[in-house]
């Protein structure tokens, strides 16, 4: 897991994510919109993730492989 720091302010839940690829990741447990920001500074949002899915993302040995198969293409 390469979570580095969690931090829970009201509905959303914000992680710095150790990765080649993800930088951070802010998701909104009450309108389900994720935001995802790369190493490079670009950040995209992705409307409607299901809180289980973004919860396996926390989870993942890998963010960034989760992301890319389970996340990206929604």
């Amino acid at each position: 897991m390469a979570i580095i720091k969690e931090e829970i302010d009201g509905t959303k839940i914000k992680n710095q994510i150790k990765s080649s690829n993800i930088k951070s990741t802010e998701y909104d447990t009450e309108t389900k919109d994720l935001v995802v920001e790369f190493n490079n500074g670009v950040k995209y949002k992705y409307d409607g993730v299901p809180h289980q899915v973004y919860t396996r993302l926390r989870l993942a040995e890998s963010q960034g492989k989760f992301f890319k198969t389970k996340i990206e293409k929604m």
